[in-house]
């Protein structure tokens, strides 16, 4: 993960996204006409920029890599879109570590109780110590929360610092993407709001219009 490390920035809490609404994108102004007040946009709906392209990143071992929107893991992508956030745990293999355990203390007592001579008896304790070993460094399991789905669960070996900095890293730009999607939903609905309100703004002038023009038609018979 030495790769990771080097790229990664320090972590820091994300920033709360700023609130936008689909008013705020657009302003109206009144503009005198003989024909009645009509409203015209003063602006055209605010354009929301591309999300620049970040740089890849990936595990020494190759089992992760991660762009600017895809997350792939054990060659299984996912959008980052479609995931709410990722965790990552540090967790022992039980049964390897029960039996270790239990290994060592039954080899040690049969030694002490001189049922094992010493030749056998420190062959079982390095056998069981190691099987100790291997069941209390366990693994690291990485945890994907999907929206609306369930999650899925993928074992990492390796230290567990390495793999925090880069789930970090994961959930920033899965802030980042969503922060953008709702950018650009909020912007479309403010066009959609404003093309609905010139609609009804358009077709109540032409009433006002048509009902002037009864009027004066009456007045002149």
């Amino acid at each position: 993960m030495k790769d990771v490390e080097n790229q990664l920035p320090a972590e820091s809490a994300p920033a709360a996204p700023e609130e936008i609404s689909g008013a705020s994108l657009l302003t109206t102004a009144p503009v005198e006409s003989t024909s009645g007040p009509v409203y015209q946009p003063t602006a055209a709906p605010v354009a929301v920029a591309e999300l620049p392209e970040l740089p890849p990143l990936h595990s020494d071992d190759g089992r992760v890599q991660l762009t600017g929107t895809t997350l792939t893991v054990r060659g299984q992508q996912f959008l980052l879109r479609e995931l709410e956030r990722v965790e990552i745990t540090p967790v022992k293999w039980i049964l390897w570590y029960l039996l270790g355990g239990l290994g060592l203390a039954t080899v040690m007592i049969a030694f002490l109780e001189n049922w094992l001579r010493t030749g056998p008896a420190m062959l079982g304790m390095a056998l069981t110590a190691l099987l100790l070993a291997y069941g209390h460094r366990g693994t690291n399991r990485l945890r994907l929360h999907r929206l609306g789905r369930e999650a899925l669960n993928f074992a990492l070996p390796g230290e567990t610092l390495p793999w925090q900095r880069f789930t970090a890293e994961v959930n920033r730009r899965i802030f980042r993407v969503h922060d953008h999607a709702a950018r650009v939903d909020a912007a479309l609905l403010a066009a959609a709001d404003e093309a609905t309100q010139q609609a009804a703004r358009e077709a109540q002038a032409a009433a006002e219009t048509s009902g002037e023009s009864n009027n004066n038609s009456l007045t002149a018979n």
